[in-house]
């Protein structure tokens, strides 16, 4: 495997991961309204989150793309953007 190979395999592992981090900041500021932390503080927390959701499948399941690490991506990412809104102050 060439050098190039291996960085486009890298990225296409952690793209998952990536596209959660650029969305999730805007569905959150819908349904939960503005927060104090800024979008790029939010896509950051969101991409680290992701990419140890996504290293965690591969390491437990033994292969990437397992709809089960995907499903908790989804969930890790939704908690996550509670946890950055203080959702526990809005209830």
């Amino acid at each position: 495997m060439t050098v190039w190979l291996l960085i486009l395999h890298l990225f296409n592992f952690v793209l998952p991961a990536l596209a959660m981090a650029v969305f999730m900041p805007g569905a959150g500021r819908w349904v939960m309204g503005p927060s104090r932390n800024r979008w790029g503080r939010h896509m950051l927390w969101h991409a680290l989150a992701g990419v140890v959701v996504l290293t965690g499948g591969l390491v437990l399941q033994g292969h990437d793309g397992a709809m089960a690490t995907y499903a908790a991506l989804v969930l890790v990412s939704a908690a996550l953007e509670w946890v950055l809104h203080r959702g526990w102050a809005q209830i």
